[in-house]
């Protein structure tokens, strides 16, 4: 399984970006995805989560009304629209695939047994 990150980089506050993150080796719709991210000293946490159709999410707060996770199932990606971007959304991103297909998408990184390589998002002041 291939979990291949991209889209990551440097902006300023209020800017976006859109990762996007390529499955390979894996029946894609099978799986819930998630986007996690790690800042430097910090646990990893959650971001956004989708359900393997797409229908359903999950956003920590700190991202509620600002991100927008999809997923596109003929592509195999699932994507993140980041808007309005604060100093603190400052972290590696990850994105991950769920063991299950979960109708309610999880929240909670130990469900996700497929972890890409992480994408750099800085995002100055």
């Amino acid at each position: 399984v291939q979990l291949q990150a991209s889209g990551g980089g440097l902006v300023q506050t209020g800017g976006s970006l859109r990762l996007s993150c390529a499955a390979s080796g894996l029946t894609f719709s099978d799986h819930g995805m998630g986007w996690f991210r790690q800042a430097p000293g910090k646990e990893r946490e959650i971001v956004a989560t989708v359900n393997w159709s797409g229908i359903s999410t999950y956003y920590a707060d700190s991202v509620k009304g600002r991100f927008t996770i999809s997923r596109d199932n003929v592509k195999n990606t699932v994507y993140l629209q980041m808007n309005s971007l604060k100093t603190e959304d400052t972290a590696v991103y990850y994105c991950a695939a769920d063991r299950n297909r979960p109708l309610i998408p999880r929240a909670t990184p130990a469900a996700y047994d497929y972890w890409g390589q992480g994408t750099q998002v800085t995002v100055s002041s």
